[in-house]
């Protein structure tokens, strides 16, 4: 392991006081080389114009076109980009398996990687009814990734405000992410937990080092921190990353945002040694003015 990652490894462990010695907890991804990177749009990006949310149709804007996930396809490859993730929230109403077919096909025809999709799952809402289904969900999404050639989902373990309310039920978040990665590992898809729910780096760490399964990691969000120093909590974080989203904006602890430093980031995951899929997620407003200037300023950041 590079001796850099081992002590960024060590320094994040020591930063949560309730884990046990890391030598005696799962170790970061381990990486050869040095890192290379693959640069995509999050579908989440354009989510106020496509056709349909969750499975309902929505009314056409006036600002720009109406999209389907064909049309974001078409989108990605216009705007040059390697990779696409397809959220899930936009396919159209019970996708069956030959909708998903045909984007991979149609993806795969124009050069397009699709890097992952992306649920919306909550295993913090405790024990019960309620928390089994979201489970037989995250297994739906896991077979639709599969059909869709998609290498990973991004899963939300939980909120703050429920483990902080009540801890046990991070043992039982960690559980489902268990249950759901034997299935994923049936399937060859990598779980990524997000930092998302105002998760702490110290809560994704604690669920990074007791989840034992090799198909999980994070899904790092460079937006999702709110803290002190929450480029601080992303060095932490990125030995365990398998896939990455950077954000226009930051936050601090009291929710003032700032612009997001690329160059910083980009620093962040080339130390890290980090390999594979960084997906720019925009999320404030008028998207396609916006997109293309921020994504030459990503590629610019990652040397690309």
């Amino acid at each position: 392991m590079k001796r850099r990652l081992f002590l960024q490894s060590l320094l994040a462990a020591g930063s949560v006081g309730c884990l046990a010695s890391p030598l005696l907890g799962r170790a970061p991804i381990l990486r050869q080389g040095p890192s290379r990177f693959q640069i995509g749009l999050a579908a989440y990006s354009l989510r106020d114009y496509f056709s349909f949310m969750k499975g309902k149709p929505r009314k056409a804007r006036e600002d720009g076109p109406a999209i389907d996930m064909q049309g974001f396809l078409d989108y990605c490859v216009r705007e040059g980009f390697d990779t696409a993730e397809l959220t899930s929230y936009f396919f159209e109403p019970t996708p069956s398996k030959d909708y998903f077919l045909e984007l991979k096909r149609k993806a795969y025809e124009q050069g397009l990687i699709i890097s992952g999709t992306a649920i919306g799952n909550n295993f913090t809402i405790g024990k019960g009814p309620k928390l089994d289904a979201e489970i037989e969900q995250a297994k739906y999404w896991i077979d639709n990734a599969a059909t869709l050639g998609a290498p990973h989902i991004r899963f939300f373990a939980g909120t703050r405000q429920q483990l902080d309310e009540q801890p046990e039920r991070m043992a039982e978040a960690i559980d489902a992410i268990e249950t759901c990665a034997q299935y994923a590992a049936t399937q060859g898809i990598f779980l990524g937990v997000e930092n998302h729910g105002k998760l702490t780096a110290e809560q994704c760490l604690t669920i990074m080092r007791q989840v034992q399964s090799p198909w999980v990691g994070m899904n790092l969000d460079t937006g999702n921190f709110s803290s002190d120093d929450p480029y601080a909590d992303l060095e932490a974080c990125v030995p365990y990353a398998v896939n990455v989203q950077v954000k226009a904006s930051m936050h601090s602890a009291s929710g003032k945002k700032t612009p997001a430093d690329f160059d910083r980031i980009g620093n962040i995951l080339r130390d890290a040694g980090y390999q594979g899929f960084v997906i720019l997620e925009y999320e404030d407003s008028q998207p396609y003015e916006n997109i293309p200037r921020l994504t030459d300023a990503l590629r610019k950041a990652l040397g690309q």
